[in-house]
């Protein structure tokens, strides 16, 4: 039986073994850099936008941005009641290069899905309608995929901040920057340690367009299971991810300055309403990854332990009470001085180990160190949103943004026992072709 001396060593280095490794990691990172003669161009590349309203100020503002760069086409997918509105904001803004299409319902994959044929390019890049890139973007997202082996690649992404933003605007802001962050230091360590990553955020991603032409990546991905018992229309991106790691594709993650998306996120209280839904993404699809498709074990094992564990493992509340807890056990036999001084250094370390992986948010805004304890709060209050997600991932609302839930029963939906006897016979018929 393990002694308290022995837990709390465990524990420790459970947790804090990854930070370390990752803290070098993300230093140590460089993205593939720029090839001297590119035989890919901007007008190799064809950028797809899902939207749901299909016009507006920043949608367009997006748009504009895209056209910046250069790229071949831009396909607008949009849902057939918007489909004229779309087509009014194209002409009104001289959009020529921006091509309409429209599905039915609302329903992001249903939206990829329908532009893929209408691709004639080499390259796919699907964004989101309320990014904003540099106009740099595409060489670096080119960079990688002038291999063959590489099937995707992901960005560095920033929070475009709120000009004279109250202090809730300012408070919920600095929560959704940190979430960026976090992420932009997770992607960039794990892929150099092991070339993974969490997932390909689909902000802004480039696959290689004859991956998605596949006939059998295009019945598994509108065709989806859950638990064996669902059909998942929700976190393409997850979907897509998953799919390259399991095919034997390289993925890359260009964190870059000149690579750098744009975005917004909720800066009032629906924000905990994005959280839960990322959070149930996450549950959703790193289960999938660790415990039904399982390549990560082989291909990405730094990344199944720094990111997926996590999933299961994290809640810092409870993480920090154990380490606490153990210590004081096993310094019970120590002199009061060093028992105080050993937990000194042990709250120390774990407030440090707080912000570290933040630490370039802090750098460019110092003003936000101020709001370092809402950080701190905020993560253990995390654990009660991350615990709700675990109990509901039956769940695929957004409940942040208009529109985004008319396709709610759509996302997920129990199948029947014949239908689920079809879908298994339609998958394994694809992966014999």
């Amino acid at each position: 039986m393990l002694s308290g001396d022995h837990v709390f060593i465990l524990l420790f280095l459970y947790r804090y073994v990854r930070l370390a490794v990752n803290l070098v990691a993300f230093c140590l990172h460089r993205p593939i850099p720029l090839p001297e003669n590119p035989r890919l161009t901007s007008q190799n590349v064809t950028v797809v936008i899902p939207s749901l309203q299909g016009d507006g100020g920043e949608l367009c503002e997006t748009i504009r941005s895209i056209l910046a760069t250069e790229p071949h086409e831009i396909i607008l997918v949009t849902v057939e009641a918007q489909e004229m509105r779309a087509r009014k904001m194209a002409k009104e803004s001289n959009f020529s290069k921006v091509r309409i299409c429209s599905v039915s319902q609302p329903n992001k994959r249903r939206q990829m899905v329908r532009a893929i044929p209408e691709i004639q390019t080499e390259i796919t890049i699907f964004a989101d309608d309320d990014v904003t890139w540099p106009s740099t973007i595409l060489p670096w997202m080119l960079a990688p995929l002038e291999d063959e082996q590489y099937g995707g690649v992901g960005t560095n992404q920033r929070l475009r901040r709120a000009e004279r933003p109250n202090l809730q605007q300012r408070i919920w802001g600095y929560l959704g920057a940190l979430y960026l962050e976090r992420r932009n230091f997770d992607c960039a360590s794990c892929m150099f340690v092991d070339g993974g990553l969490p997932c390909l955020s689909g902000r802004t991603v480039a696959y290689r367009t004859s991956i998605l032409r596949d006939e059998s990546f295009t019945y598994q991905f509108t065709h989806e299971e859950w638990l064996g018992q669902y059909q998942l229309n929700a976190d393409d991106d997850n979907f897509i991810t998953r799919w390259l790691i399991s095919h034997g594709k390289k993925i890359s993650y260009q964190h870059h300055k000149q690579a750098e998306v744009l975005t917004t996120l909720e800066d009032n209280p629906k924000f905990l309403k994005q959280c839960l839904r990322w959070s149930r993404s996450n549950w959703r699809s790193n289960i999938t990854s660790m415990f039904c498709d399982r390549h990560i074990w082989i291909h990405q094992p730094w990344s199944a332990y720094a990111v997926y564990l996590t999933t299961v493992s994290h809640w810092a509340i409870l993480w920090d009470a154990l380490l606490i807890y153990f210590y004081i056990d096993m310094a019970r036999s120590w002199t009061r001085d060093t028992q105080d001084l050993g937990l000194a250094m042990l709250a120390s370390w774990i407030f440090l180990s707080k912000f570290l992986k933040l630490l370039g948010h802090y750098i460019r805004y110092p003003v936000d160190f101020l709001l370092l304890p809402v950080s701190i709060l905020f993560g253990y209050f995390h654990g009660l949103i991350k615990g709700y997600a675990m109990l509901s991932l039956n769940v695929t609302a957004w409940g942040s943004r208009e529109g985004a839930d008319d396709d709610d029963a759509y996302r997920m939906f129990r199948v029947s026992q014949k239908h689920q006897e079809a879908l298994e016979y339609r998958s394994a018929v694809c992966y014999t072709q």
